[in-house]
């Protein structure tokens, strides 16, 4: 029993020394947290989404505390009510950012582009976009395996069985930006909601010339500037047989869209012309009376 003994004794009075030595060497090294950093992380919601650029909600509220500013910081789950409160606990201004949601800028569904080969491996975007072009034969395309999908911790996005596209659910969209990065095509934008939630953009990212753009997708843009040159407000330019929509500058005038012979450029929450026109006629017709 002695060696027994003398093994136990042996042994607790190591772990007594590296527990003196641990006790030692961390009060020696301790540093003392800022308590601000607690108090913006249980403001934040928690997602860990990454939209922000950093690695969790925590690891943001170190960013902000330790350069005692909101420049370039934004928490887009939070939005602009998340920041006012985070800048008010910091004695800092807040710049308000209007409300984004992610939009997908490309229309080669099934039907408009038709499938010319089959895909049989790894289920990712990815992967696939080193190995062909797409379904559809369009290099620029979505190619549907959902990444997007699969990067969004929202629910915010899911793959229409239909088109073979994903769809945005608006109301679930924080705008963080992980399914922007996810996609190897770069066929999904975060743009302005727009007021009363309209926007209009182009929903190709085609730069191939036009004959060869329409040989693959019968909604591809063509490059054939009828848009850039119906705009007033020199909201569209044309780069690489690609019309682009600058939303800052668009007048949601919906002019681009009647132009357009591809029907590539979207309108999204707009009533029909003939029934916004009658609401206008309407709401005229009420002035007059009440006037």
């Amino acid at each position: 029993m002695e060696p027994v003994i003398i093994a136990f004794v042996v042994l607790s009075l190591m772990a007594a020394i590296f527990a003196v030595i641990i006790y030692f060497v961390d009060k020696q090294f301790h540093v003392e947290e800022d308590p601000r950093i607690d108090l913006i992380a249980e403001k934040l919601p928690g997602a860990n989404c990454g939209g922000c650029g950093y690695a969790g909600c925590r690891n943001f509220a170190e960013a902000i505390v330790k350069n005692n500013s909101l420049d370039g910081l934004f928490c887009a789950p939070g939005g602009n009510k998340v920041m006012s409160e985070i800048a008010e606990l910091m004695n800092l201004t807040a710049e308000e950012k209007k409300p984004q949601v992610a939009v997908i800028r490309c229309q080669g569904s099934f039907e408009n582009c038709p499938p010319k080969h089959d895909y049989n491996g790894i289920k990712n975007c990815g992967f696939a976009n080193f190995l062909f072009a797409g379904k559809g034969g369009c290099a620029y395309g979505c190619l549907g395996l959902g990444d997007c999908v699969e990067a969004c911790k929202f629910d915010a996005l899911y793959m229409d069985p239909i088109t073979g596209l994903p769809v945005v659910i608006e109301d679930n969209c924080t705008a963080c930006g992980n399914c922007v990065k996810a996609c190897p095509r770069n066929i999904i934008e975060l743009r302005n909601k727009g007021p009363k939630n309209r926007r209009i953009y182009v929903a190709c990212m085609n730069k191939e010339k036009g004959v060869y753009a329409k040989a693959n997708c019968l909604v591809a843009c063509i490059g054939c500037n009828a848009c850039a040159k119906e705009c007033k407000f020199d909201a569209i330019k044309i780069e690489n047989f690609l019309a682009y929509i600058d939303y800052k500058k668009c007048t949601l005038c919906r002019k681009c869209v009647a132009v357009c012979p591809t029907n590539c450029i979207l309108e999204v929450n707009f009533l029909p012309k003939k029934q916004e026109n009658a609401n206008i006629a309407n709401d005229s017709s009420k002035n007059i009376v009440n006037n």
